[in-house]
C-alpha cells in the first residue's frame, strides 16, 4: 500500500513538472505585458517572502511549546511523543508553505502566458490557466502524500513504533499545516482586499476610471493580491485541509475499536483513497477543453465530472480491499466495505451540492444576485440590506445538506455490521462513516484546486491584457476566462465549507477518541447541561464573531493607508489621469505589504491562544470525580466554535460573492451599466463584500480545523 501512496505522488510530480514545462514554454506576448507582469511577480514574490519569515518566527516559538507540553507528561516515554509531535509540527508547517508557495509561483508565471495564449484562441487560454493551477493542485496533494505516508513509513520502521500508536504522534503534521494555513490566508486575504477596495473606492467610483486601468496606482498591488491571496493562501487551506482530515481519519481506524477490525489497511485507508483521488485528477485536467465561441465552464465541468466517476470507481476498490474486516477479528461483516462506499458516495454528493448550492447564490443568472442588482437601484443603502439578507438565506439549504449527511454516513456506518451487538449511545463503526463520506469528498480535491488557482491567473491575464493596450479580441477572451474564473473561486469556496464542515466533525470525534487513549476512561458524551461545559459553548461561539471582526477590520484599515495614497497620487501627481505622467505602483504596494503583515498577527494569535487559553483555565474544575472535566469545556468550546464558524462562513461566503456578481451584472448594461447609479451602489455592496468573501470568510474555514487540530494537538495539556 505504501508504494501505491508514494508511487501515486511521484506520479503527480512528474506530471506537474511536465505540465509546468509547457505552461513556461509559452509565449510572454509583447514588452507591455511582459513590464506589467514582472511587477506583479516582484511584489508577490516579496510579500510571500516576508510574511513566510514572519509565520517561521511564530512556528518556532510554538514548536517549543508543543515539545514542552509533552515532556512534561506523565508516562512511559515522555521525551519520544514529544519529539516526534513536535519534528511532524515543523514538518507540516514546512510542507504548508511549500504547498502555499507552488501555487503563487506557478501562477506569477502563468498569468501573462495566459493572456498570450488567449490570442490564439479561447481553448489556448483555458488550457493554460488550468493547466497551470494544476500543477500546484498535484504538488499540494503529493506533499500530503510524501508527508504524511513518509512519516507512518519512518516511525514503523526505524523508529519501532506499533502501526497503531503512530496516528496520535503525527498529529502535529496537521497542526503545523492549519498554524501556516491560518496566517497565510488571513495574510493573503487581506493584502488582497486591502488593495481591491482601495484601487474600487478611489479608482472606480472617486475619479471613474475602469478597472485595471493603468492610471490606478494600486492596480499593480490589486494584480498581486489575486497570487497571494488566491493562489498561495489557498493552496496552503486546501493542504492542511487534506492533512488535519487524513490523519484524523488515521485516529479514529488506530483506536482500539477499529484497529483489531480493519489492522493496518484502515490506518493507510484515507491515504490510499488520496493517493487514488490524485491520479483521477490527473486524467480530469487532460479533458479540459472548449470549442470557439463556447462556454469555459462547460470545459472544466467535464472535467470535475470525469475526475469525480473516476474516484468513486477507484473508492469502491479501495473499500473493498481496505475495510473488509480482518478474519482474524472473528467480525462477519460481508457488506461493511459496501456500506462505507455508500458513506464515500454520500461525500461527494454532498460536495457537488455545495457547488450548485454556492453557485445558485452567487451566479447572476439566479434570483438572489437578481433581487441585489435590482435593490441597487434605490441606493448602496438597500444593496447592503439585500446582500446581507441573502447571506443569511443562504446557511439554511447547505446546513439541511449537512445534516444529512453526517446522519447519514452515520447510521450507514453503523449499519456495516462491524459492531455486532452494540448498545452504547455511540458508535464508533458510525463515527467511521462520517470520516469515510469527508474522504468521498476528498476524492477530487487536486481538481479543485486546479479549478481555484485558474481564477487568479485568469483575473491577472486579464488585468495584464487591459494594462498592455492589447487588442479587443484578445480582451475579449479574457473577459470569457475571467467571468469563469469568478464562478470557479465561488464554486470552490463552497466545496471547502462543505469538505471544513464534515472534517470538523471528524476532527472532533478524533479529539474525544484522543482523550479516551491518552486517559483509558469512556468519554463520549458532552453534556451542556454543566455550567462549566455550557460557558466553554459560549465562548467558542464568541471566538468566531470576534475573530470574524479581526478579520474585516484588518482590511478595513489597511485599506485605509491603500485609499490615502492612491487620492495622495492624484492630487499631486495631475498628469497621471491625463496619462502624461505613470503612477507609484511600487508606492502602493509596499504600503499594503507592511499593512497585511502587521494585521494579520492579531487575529491568528487570538486563533491559536483561544482554545489553549480555555484549557488551561478550565483545569481548575479537574477533581477526581470529574478528571475530565477541562477536556469536556474544550470540547464544548470547540464543537460551538464549528457550528457557529461554518454559519458564519457560509454568510461571509455567499454574501460576498453576491455582491461582487450583482455589480458584474449590472456591467453588462442593466439598469443603466457601468457608471449609473445604480454600478454605483453596486460598486459600495461588492466593496463591502470583499473582506466577507475574501478574508474573513476563507480564514473561518481553516479557522474551524485550526481549533480542532490545536485541541488535539494539546489534549494532554487538558487532563
Amino acid at each position: 500500500m505504501l508504494s501505491l501512496i508514494f508511487g501515486a505522488a511521484v506520479a503527480a510530480l512528474l506530471v506537474a513538472m511536465f505540465l509546468g514545462n509547457r505552461v513556461l514554454a509559452g509565449s510572454t506576448g509583447t514588452d507591455a505585458m511582459r513590464r506589467i507582469s514582472d511587477a506583479i511577480k516582484q511584489g508577490a514574490e516579496a510579500y510571500l517572502s516576508r510574511q513566510n519569515r514572519t509565520i517561521g518566527m511564530l512556528a518556532v516559538f510554538v514548536a517549543v511549546g508543543i515539545y514542552l507540553v509533552y515532556h512534561g507528561q506523565a508516562g512511559p516515554n515522555p521525551s519520544r511523543a514529544a519529539l516526534w509531535t513536535t519534528i511532524s509540527f515543523v514538518l507540516g508547517a514546512g510542507c504548508s508553505v511549500i504547498a502555499g508557495y507552488s501555487g503563487m509561483w506557478i501562477s506569477i508565471r502563468a498569468n501573462i502566458r495566459t493572456a498570450a495564449a488567449a490570442e490564439k484562441g479561447l481553448n489556448a487560454g483555458l488550457q493554460m490557466a488550468v493547466r497551470a493551477g494544476a500543477v500546484s493542485g498535484f504538488i499540494v496533494m503529493a506533499m500530503n502524500l510524501l508527508g504524511i505516508g513518509g512519516l507512518y513509513a519512518f516511525l514503523t520502521g526505524p523508529i519501532h513504533f506499533l502501526p497503531q500508536e503512530v496516528p496520535l504522534q503525527i498529529v502535529g503534521y496537521g497542526f503545523g499545516a492549519s498554524f501556516v494555513a491560518l496566517f497565510a490566508q488571513l495574510g493573503g486575504g487581506i493584502y488582497t482586499k486591502a488593495a481591491d477596495v482601495g484601487a474600487d473606492l478611489v479608482g472606480k467610483v472617486e475619479a471613474g476610471i475602469p478597472e485595471d486601468d493603468p492610471r490606478n496606482p494600486a492596480v499593480i498591488a490589486d494584480l498581486v493580491g489575486d497570487n497571494v491571496g488566491d493562489c498561495a493562501g489557498r493552496g496552503a487551506d486546501i493542504f492542511e485541509s487534506t492533512a488535519a482530515e487524513t490523519i484524523g481519519v488515521m485516529i479514529l481506524a488506530s483506536g482500539s475499536a477499529l484497529f483489531p477490525v480493519f489492522g493496518i489497511q484502515g490506518i493507510l485507508f484515507p491515504l490510499v483513497v488520496i493517493a487514488l483521488g490524485l491520479l483521477c485528477s490527473v486524467v480530469g485536467v487532460f479533458t479540459v477543453s472548449v470549442k470557439e465561441g463556447g462556454d469555459p465552464m462547460s470545459g472544466l465541468n467535464r472535467g470535475f465530472y470525469v475526475t469525480g466517476i473516476l474516484a468513486m470507481v477507484a473508492f469502491w476498490f479501495a473499500t473493498q480491499k481496505l475495510l473488509t474486516p480482518l478474519a482474524s477479528s472473528g467480525i462477519v461483516a460481508p457488506h461493511a466495505a459496501r456500506y462505507y462506499f455508500y458513506c464515500g458516495l454520500l461525500g461527494l454528493a454532498t460536495s457537488l451540492a455545495f457547488v450548485y448550492i454556492t453557485q445558485y447564490y452567487t451566479e447572476s443568472k439566479y434570483r438572489p444576485v437578481k433581487a441585489i442588482a435590482d435593490a441597487s437601484k434605490t441606493g448602496p443603502a438597500t444593496t447592503i440590506i439585500e446582500g446581507l439578507a441573502v447571506g443569511l438565506e443562504c446557511t439554511a439549504v447547505p446546513v439541511v445538506v449537512m445534516v444529512c449527511a453526517i446522519v447519514g454516513s452515520y447510521f450507514l456506518g453503523k449499519a456495516s455490521g462491524i459492531e455486532p451487538g452494540h448498545v452504547g449511545p455511540l458508535a464508533i463503526s458510525g463515527l467511521f462513516g462520517t470520516a469515510v463520506a469527508t474522504l468521498g469528498m476528498l476524492g477530487p480535491a487536486g481538481y479543485i484546486m486546479a479549478m481555484d488557482v485558474f481564477g487568479p491567473i485568469a483575473d491577472n491575464a486579464g488585468g495584464i491584457v487591459e494594462m498592455g493596450e492589447c487588442g479587443e479580441d484578445i480582451r475579449k477572451s479574457t473577459d470569457v476566462l475571467d467571468a469563469v474564473g469568478n464562478t470557479t473561486k465561488a464554486l470552490t469556496k463552497g466545496y471547502a465549507i462543505g469538505t471544513a464542515a464534515l472534517a470538523a466533525f471528524l476532527l472532533f470525534s478524533a479529539f474525544m477518541d484522543a482523550v479516551r487513549e491518552h486517559t483509558h476512561t469512556a468519554f463520549d458524551t458532552v453534556n451542556l447541561a454543566k455550567p462549566t461545559v455550557f460557558a466553554g459553548a459560549l465562548l467558542g461561539a464568541m471566538l468566531v464573531f470576534l475573530f470574524s471582526s479581526f478579520a474585516i477590520r484588518a482590511v478595513g484599515r489597511a485599506a485605509f493607508d491603500v485609499i490615502e495614497a492612491v487620492r495622495k497620487q492624484f492630487r499631486e501627481k495631475p498628469g497621471i489621469m491625463a496619462g502624461t505622467e505613470l503612477p507609484d505602483y511600487a508606492a502602493c504596494v509596499d504600503i499594503v505589504t507592511r499593512g497585511a503583515l502587521r494585521q494579520m498577527i492579531a487575529p491568528g494569535l487570538l486563533a491559536v491562544g483561544a482554545p489553549i487559553a480555555v484549557g488551561l483555565a478550565f483545569r481548575t474544575f479537574i477533581t477526581p470525580a470529574d478528571p475530565t472535566a477541562a477536556a469536556e469545556g474544550v470540547a464544548a468550546f470547540l464543537m460551538v466554535a464549528t457550528i457557529a464558524g461554518i454559519l458564519m462562513a457560509l454568510l461571509l461566503n455567499n454574501a460576498g460573492g453576491a455582491w461582487d456578481n450583482a455589480k458584474k451584472y449590472i456591467e453588462t448594461g442593466v439598469h443603466g451599466g457601468k457608471g449609473s447609479e445604480a454600478h454605483k451602489a453596486a460598486v459600495v455592496g461588492d466593496t463591502v463584500g470583499d473582506p466577507f468573501k475574501d478574508t474573513a470568510g476563507p480564514s473561518l474555514h481553516v479557522l474551524i480545523k485550526l481549533l480542532a487540530t490545536v485541541t488535539l494537538v494539546m489534549a494532554p495539556l487538558f487532563l
